[in-house]
Parts: structure tokens; sequence; C-alpha cells
């Protein structure tokens, strides 16, 4: 933008400037030219009276010799009878020339070698004709011409340069205030809830600042109503776990009623960690998938062997750092398993299979049930094809795009379904983030 703004400051003055400064120059060099002819019709003029007194050679070279265009030996007579005072020079005009003048009856300029001469023809007693012929060398016709032009060409560089400079500096400005609005406006989409930015620039871009804090204060104020609501609803849930957990102390002993009171316990376990979560909402952190891993498929082998399912886990042996908070990837991680235990028979197996790569980390959950017959509707956020909520699946696509991954659907060796997370390891610029997740969305609508 700052570039553009140059240009056509640029090409807007310069096209001004050569708008007025051509023909200023033209009339320049034109009102040199006629004063320059104009002296010598004055000098020409001047030596009229003498000729109708004088007619002695001696006296009309004496009388040229009197005006300062004799003195300089530019003033010629051209007499009647072919002769000159004084002795015609190369510069005098040509028989032609003058017997032209002499028809025309008036003053008349012609070229000759180094400059022009003007011809007037004065008519004396007895009907005989004299031309006066003064000439008028270059240097005249285009004295001070050239240093005009110099002081003009200075002058349109130094607007063409000032406003140059003027749009670079309010392009400056511009870009200045637009990228401290962009990186806070990327800053809070990237998790900082506090950037804001100093409303500055032309009044345009100042508002723009403005309507971003307020717009950033209002997201900050809902999302704090949410999480109070959500922490409000979690908590609710401790009247009905407290009766649960009377009941599975009265079940006794045994196996069953062992796991019955380790599932309590498991899930007022999180219960808790949902309110804390959402009352002091974490920053952005990043998490050993592996790790995460192990503790999910370990929490949930147990209903899996409730239910005669076989469960492996394939490449958690070793650490798998991925910028993403811990608590992140085990709801991204739980929503695909508990999609697994909802959506297949009792039996079906499944398997969690951890993939390194070179800047990426894939988690694939495959399963032997029937499959997802419209993956492309599955990924819609509140749609549902098996009377769920709809939101398992989009809660793991939001955990993979946060880093710049993505998530896909396919059909697995197992013979269900293979939901497939791919997170980037290292955190990508905001603008090339979004720029990828605009032309993934546009090739998967089209």
């Amino acid at each position: 933008m700052r570039r553009t703004l140059v240009v056509v400051a640029l090409a807007a003055s310069a096209m001004t400037a050569l708008a007025f400064l051509i023909p200023l120059a033209l009339l320049v060099r034109e009102t040199v030219h006629d004063r320059a002819l104009n002296a010598a019709e004055r000098q020409a003029a001047s030596i009229v009276p003498d000729l109708a007194t004088v007619s002695a050679p001696d006296d009309l070279e004496r009388a040229v010799a009197a005006q300062p265009a004799g003195i300089a030996h530019r003033m010629t007579l051209h007499l009647a009878d072919g002769s000159t005072v004084p002795p015609a020079g190369r510069r005098s005009a040509t028989p032609a020339q003058l017997a032209a003048s002499i028809a025309h009856g008036r003053s008349t300029t012609v070229g000759v070698r180094g400059g022009e001469s003007l011809l007037q023809p004065v008519w004396l007693a007895g009907g005989k004709v004299v031309v006066v012929e003064v000439f008028v060398p270059r240097s005249e016709l285009t004295r001070g011409v050239t240093r005009s032009w110099v002081v003009m060409s200075l002058v349109a560089f130094v607007l063409v340069g000032g406003s140059v400079f003027a749009a670079d500096r309010h392009g400056a400005r511009v870009i200045r205030a637009t990228r401290r609005l962009s990186g806070a406006a990327a800053a809070f989409g990237d998790g900082d809830l506090g950037a804001r930015v100093a409303p500055e620039g032309p009044p345009e871009v100042a508002e723009a600042g403005a309507a971003f804090n307020a717009m950033a204060d209002h997201v900050v104020q809902l999302l704090a109503a949410e999480r109070e609501m959500a922490a409000d609803l979690s908590h609710r849930l401790r009247t009905p776990l407290a009766a649960l957990r009377l009941n599975a102390e009265a079940l006794g002993g045994g196996p069953v009623a062992d796991q019955t009171r380790e599932a309590v316990e498991r899930l007022e376990r999180e219960v808790d960690q949902i309110i804390r979560t959402v009352r002091k909402p974490t920053a952005r952190g990043s998490c050993d998938a592996a790790k995460v891993l192990r503790d999910r498929v370990r929490f949930w082998s147990v209903l899996a062997e409730d239910e005669g399912r076989s469960c492996e886990l394939i490449g958690a042996d070793r650490p798998a750092p991925l910028p993403l908070p811990g608590s992140e990837l085990a709801a991204a991680v739980d929503a695909l398993l508990g999609n697994v235990f909802k959506h297949t028979p009792e039996g079906a197996a499944f398997a969690v299979t951890l993939h390194r790569g070179q800047g990426v980390t894939g988690i694939l959950v495959a399963d032997a049930g029937t499959g997802i017959a419209d993956p492309e509707a599955a990924l819609q956020r509140g749609r549902s094809g098996g009377g769920s909520t709809g939101l398992g699946l989009d809660i793991a696509r939001r955990a993979a795009e946060s880093t710049g991954g993505y998530l896909r659907i396919h059909r697995s060796v197992l013979g269900g379904a293979q939901v497939q997370m791919w997170f980037r390891t290292r955190w990508l610029p905001p603008q090339r983030r979004s720029r990828r997740l605009v032309r993934r969305r546009h090739s998967r609508s089209a």
C-alpha cells in the first residue's frame, strides 16, 4: 500500500508539473525571441529620420555607426542601387529576401546564418527604397532560456519530491497503524485475550482500532459469562455424583463394585478439572502426545474390557511434543474414543496410532464398526447421524486446526472409520495459517 501511494503521488505530481511546465517553457522561449526581434525593430526605426535627411554614403555610414546595432556591426543599409552601407557581411540577407520584404511593404524577419535578420523597407523621396537590415544572433534569440528552463525543472523536481515524500510519510503512518491493528487481531485470535491496540493513524484506521478494542472487550465478557455458566453447570453435577458415589459404596465388594467406584472417582476428577479449567482458562502451552494417549487409552481400556473390545495403542513408546495444552488434546482424544463406544457395536475393536513426521504429528483412531457414510456432514458442528450432539468431531477438528493442522476421515483397515488428526509441531504465523485454512476449506467445498 505504501508503495502504491508513492507511485500514485509521483504519477499525479509529475503529470501536473509537466502540464504546467511544458507550455510555460515554450512561452518563455517565445517571449525571449519576440523581445529580441522587437529590440531590433526599434533600432531599425530609429535610423529612419537619418535616412530622410542624408544621402551621402559617408553620412549614412556615420548614422549607422551611431546606432547600438551599428556599433555591434549588426546593421546594414541596402540602397536602391544595390550597394550597402557599410559593406555587406556574410550574414546579410539574400536579394530574394530583400525583394520579398519590399514586396510585402512592411518589416519581415528572415533566417540567416547564425541567427535571424529584421528587414525594414523605407521609402524615400523620389520613390527610392532603402532596406534596413538588423541582424539578431541566435544567442540573443535564446538568452536566458536555458537558465529559465533549469530553474523550472528544479522547481518541478522539488514539487514532485515533496509530494512523494508527503505520500510516503502518510503511507508509512497508515501502514504502521494497520500493522499494529493486524498484530493485535492476530494475537487476540491466537488466544491472547488481553491484546488491544492504541487507536492511531488516519480517522478510518483509528475507528477500526477502537471498534476492535470494543469487540475484544465484548468477546472477553461473553467468554467470562460462558465460563461461569459452564462452571455452574459442572458444579450442579456434584449432587447426582454424590448420590452415585453413595450407591456405589452400597454395592459392597467384588470386581464390578470396585470398577464402578473407580469410574465414579474418575468422573468426579473430570468434573473438578472442568470447573478449574473454565474458571481459570489455561494459556497456550504444549504437551507430550504420547503421554496423553497412554493416559486416555488406559482410561478407556477399562470400558473396552467390559464390552469385550480389543484396543491397541501403537507408536506411543517415545515422547511426541505438540504445541497444544494437554487438556485440549485429551478432550479431542476422548471425543474420538467416545464416538467409537457410542457408534460401534459392542465387541468392535479399535486402535490408536501415533505417527511422527517431519514437522507434523498424527493421531489416527481406527475402529471395526460400520464406518461413517457422509464424512463431510459429520465434520459439521452440531450435525450427527447417530443421535448424539454432533460436537465430538468438531472438538477434534478445532484442536488440530489450532496448530495449523487438519482432520480427515477415511476407511480403516479394521473395516470401519479412521479419523486422522494431524498437528503441526511448530506454530504457523496467523496470516499463513488463515490462508492455509481458507485454501483447504475451498478445496473441500469444491
